[in-house]
């Protein structure tokens, strides 16, 4: 079913559960923010679609519902470009046998860039533009904050890899980075603190290449914190963020939303008891939930999720304290006062999770309702697969 498909009457008390529930007037809501702050510095956004993985919602967060746009796998590359969106970076260091597919989206008109930070990766990419006849567009990932994978901001590495793309065969196309530390800032002097040292490091290294004779039209920042909080991006040509279209507890966490931003939840059912316990049993656990538990390195450890009423009104101190594959274990938070809410068999539950990314592949589509509204205007496909 598409966005237009009319689900007669069908409401969040009637789909079997547990089910994926996308509230579109806050996803609205969350790119609408975002746009408007980097519209201001009048620098583009380019939304990672790893966090909807649905064709349907990108063309509400998309630039005239058509990119540009981030991907984590090729198959999100290869459905996306299909539905119109040909402006494309792939955000995962390169595989050498992934590069059949690249080219076989570039020969099919869609601009997609990888990113690398090694030589065997640049010679590999170089090697296969020269077989294949054509130029791979490639972004050279840099470590601005020591989160993951990258090139050291000051390390020749960069120029050395940046050579065999450039005079090799295949196409430099300038700097990418992910500042992945911001999701663990506390306030917002060090959100903004992280948001410069990704952009200043990203913006050294493109000058760097530029120095060195070799082309960097593309300086790339970004990840959801220091996307909301950069007060400058001179030198930046795009900002990336994926997460901030459906917010999570993680983001709720880190300061850079409210729990009533988040425009996702699963819908549960009350299946059992164990009063003995104070435990309330669901039929939707890790399967549903995933296995994330970000929020246990925050300050407020919020276990599997928060439980909500049917309308999303948080229910006190309810979390979801423990999951088995398919059974959840819904109790007050440890050292609680309140009461245990009364929630009999057969009764329903809405639960925000931890990571949005996590949580959406789990699932096969979103039911999406509005504001206030009780009625699932429309099911849409989640991609899955690499």
């Amino acid at each position: 079913m598409t966005d237009n498909t009319p689900l007669n009457g069908v409401s969040i008390h009637d789909k079997d559960t547990p089910f994926l529930l996308l509230n579109r007037d806050k996803l609205e809501r969350n790119v609408a923010r975002l746009r408007e702050h980097t519209d201001s510095f009048g620098v583009p956004l380019r939304p990672h679609l790893k966090t909807v993985k649905s064709v349907e919602a990108a063309r509400l967060i998309l630039t005239e519902g058509n990119g540009p746009a981030t991907v984590s796998t090729l198959k999100e590359a290869e459905v996306f470009a299909a539905a119109g969106c040909k402006n494309l970076i792939y955000a995962v260091g390169i595989a050498p046998q992934k590069l059949a597919r690249v080219v076989a989206l570039l020969k099919d008109g869609t601009d997609i860039s990888v990113i690398l930070d090694s030589l065997e990766q640049a010679r590999a990419v170089a090697d296969y533009s020269r077989q294949a006849g054509i130029a791979i567009p490639a972004l050279i990932e840099i470590d601005s904050d020591g989160h993951r994978s990258g090139v050291a901001p000051g390390d020749n590495l960069l120029i050395e890899i940046g050579r065999i793309l450039h005079h090799d065969g295949a196409e430099l196309r300038g700097i990418i980075t992910h500042a992945g530390e911001s999701y663990h800032c506390k306030s917002l002097e060090e959100h903004q603190a992280m948001a410069e040292k990704e952009r200043a490091a990203a913006v050294a290294c493109a000058d760097a290449l530029r120095h060195a004779g070799l082309p960097s039209p593309v300086v790339s920042v970004g990840s959801t914190p220091t996307a909301h909080f950069s007060k400058d991006l001179t030198g930046v040509t795009e900002v990336r963020a994926g997460v901030f279209t459906l917010f999570d507890l993680v983001m709720t966490g880190a300061g850079v939303c409210q729990t009533s931003d988040i425009a996702l939840s699963v819908v549960a059912t009350v299946i059992g008891h164990q009063r003995e316990r104070g435990w309330i049993m669901i039929d939707a656990g890790w399967m549903a939930m995933s296995r994330d538990r970000g929020t246990a390195a925050q300050a407020v450890d919020q276990r599997y999720g928060i439980v909500c009423d049917m309308a999303g009104n948080p229910l006190g101190d309810l979390l979801m304290v423990d999951a088995n594959q398919e059974h959840g274990i819904v109790a007050l938070r440890p050292g609680s006062q309140q009461t245990l809410p009364y929630l009999p068999y057969g009764s329903r539950v809405r639960i925000l999770p931890n990571h949005a990314c996590a949580t959406v592949s789990q699932h096969g589509e979103f039911a999406v309702i509005r504001d206030g509204s009780e009625h699932i205007e429309a099911l849409w496909p989640i991609i899955h697969g690499w």
